[in-house]
């Protein structure tokens, strides 16, 4: 089945929310104008991108990305990635696949010197899957949550 990758917009924010409950099962589910007003707050930062991918005409996965400059590594940008998601029925579809070499080549077209992410300890299936790609664990991170 063929997966294509687009930048999302407004009219994907349901479908976006379905997807991020299913990273967070936990998470409050946002009033609609919260959504909205988040929305567009996110939608006018430069170097930021939201994408998701379809597959037969359903958004089946999504990614956060943020370009970010930088004053190290001869003032080249970075690229933070968060918040991937595959829905349930389309992993090992390609569909990871699909949307991180989507962000990695709004990376390169940004001339980042590298993409970022972090992944929860213990989600095992996932680290194998961003080492299939050539992520590699080369720090420790932290996480300050702020209620």
């Amino acid at each position: 089945m063929t997966t294509t990758t687009r930048l999302a917009s407004e009219a994907d924010v349901p479908a976006l929310l379905a997807l991020l409950r299913e990273l967070h099962p936990d998470d409050p589910t946002p009033p609609a104008h919260a959504a909205a007003a988040a929305w567009r707050a996110i939608e006018s930062q430069s170097g930021r991108a939201i994408l998701v991918a379809e597959s037969a005409g359903v958004v089946a996965g999504t990614i956060d990305c943020a370009t970010l400059p930088n004053l190290t590594r001869g003032a080249r940008p970075f690229m933070l990635v968060e918040n991937v998601v595959v829905a349930a029925g389309h992993r090992r579809s390609g569909v990871g696949t699909a949307l991180l070499e989507a962000a990695f080549a709004r990376a390169r077209e940004a001339q980042c010197y590298k993409v970022q992410l972090l992944s929860r300890s213990g989600r095992e299936p996932a680290h194998v899957f961003y080492e299939s790609l050539g992520f590699r664990a080369a720090a420790q991170g932290y996480r300050l949550y702020l209620g």
